[in-house]
Parts: C-alpha cells; structure tokens; sequence
C-alpha cells in the first residue's frame, strides 16, 4: 500500500486522520460487542430456563396423553385433536439491541381449560389438551429466546470480525503508509540539508576567493 501513495506531507496528515478515524472505529466495535457478550450471556440464562420449561410441561403433557389415550380411548383423542382449533396467535415486535434487529414476542394468556365443549368428553382428555396448550406456550417462549440469542451471536461474530480486520489489516497498514511517508521525507530533508551546506560551502569559498584576491590586488598597488 506504501508504494501507492504520495510521499507527502499532505498525504501524512491525511494518513494520520484515518489512523485516529479507524483507532476509534475499532474502539466502538470493542465495547459493542463487549455490550453484546453481556447481553448474550444474560440471555442464556433465559434460554436455558426456557429450554427446562419445555422439558419439564412437554414430559406432564405426554403423561396425561398416554392416561386419556387408555382411558378415554385413542380414538376419542384423535377426535378431539382434529376439532380443536389450530390458530394460536402472538403479539411480536422488533427491537433494536446496539444496531441488531431481535424479536421480542408476548404469549398470550390461555385460558385454563380448553377451547370446546367438555360433553362427552372424559376428565383426562382435557386434562390433556390443556396440558398440550402448555406445550406450545413453552415452544413460542423458547423460540423467542434462541432466536434472540442466535442473531445476537451472529452479531457478536461480525463485529469480531470488523475489528479483527482493523486491528490486524487496516490500522497496521495505515501505520505502515506513515512510516513509509515519514522515512521519504526525512530522506527529503537530508538531503536537502546536505544539499544547502553544499551551496553554502560554495559560496563562502567563492568568498574566501574573492577575498584573497582583493587582498593580493591590495598588497601589488602598495608595493608599486
């Protein structure tokens, strides 16, 4: 990079400005992400309590399931599984964490029991829906966790990667480009120091020339 630029001291100012733009630039991305590490550990917590949640009703769920099943009769559940209604809606916003888009997603209260009519109905079948209501309460909340967190570690990973490149490519470049810029000028300078004690030494000779001989012309006139 240092042999396409111009050895001057414009060029050296311009290339310490972008030394201190990119030195700044890699110190926001730092505490960036540093802020990021913070949140995403925060969130992991979370996501692993969801994670435990989902477990813990998905495992009291399938239970009822299989006691309606051999109560009620596998085909009594089946048939209250196709009339059951299939919509579940959530309220979902997006909110701006340190520039990443994450979602942030409500449940929805469900009622206690389930939606239809417990006529001819047996106590374990509902026991059972109710607790599947459960289940799909816990899969939102753990969907929303971990896709919080896994775009927060994608974020995490490209500003390590900006900074990566700053730190490792453009700032030791830049700082190169003002080592090449300052060695040429400095030569610059030398030599034009070397340059002037030259002419200098020219002149005072010519000078001293000039001198002795006038000196000379003197010493003929007063001798004739």
């Amino acid at each position: 990079m240092a042999e396409q630029i111009s050895p001057t001291r414009s060029a050296l100012l311009a290339s310490k400005a972008s030394l201190k733009t990119a030195s700044g630039g890699a110190d926001l991305l730092k505490r960036k992400r540093d802020a990021l590490i913070g949140e995403f550990f925060a969130l992991v917590k979370d996501a692993l309590a969801a994670r435990e949640q989902l477990s813990g009703v998905s495992k009291g769920a399938y239970t009822s399931l299989f006691s309606a099943k051999a109560w009620d009769s596998p085909e009594a559940v089946e048939s209250l599984s196709l009339a059951g209604s299939g919509d579940y809606q959530i309220d979902m916003q997006i909110d701006n964490l340190y520039g990443v888009k994450v979602p942030r997603i409500s449940v929805p209260e469900r009622a206690a029991q389930a939606n239809f009519s417990p006529i001819n109905v047996g106590a374990r079948t509902i026991q059972a829906a109710t607790d599947f209501g459960g289940v799909l309460e816990a899969i939102v909340k753990v969907a929303a966790t971990e896709t919080k967190l896994r775009r927060i570690g994608e974020e995490i990973k490209k500003t390590s990667r900006r900074v990566n490149a700053l730190e490792q490519v453009v700032i030791p470049g830049i700082q190169d480009d003002i080592r090449f810029i300052r060695s040429v000028l400095d030569q610059r300078e030398r030599e034009a120091g070397f340059t002037q004690k030259k002419i200098k030494a020219k002149i005072e000779a010519k000078a001293e020339a000039a001198r002795e001989a006038q000196n000379a012309q003197s010493h003929g006139s007063a001798a004739d």
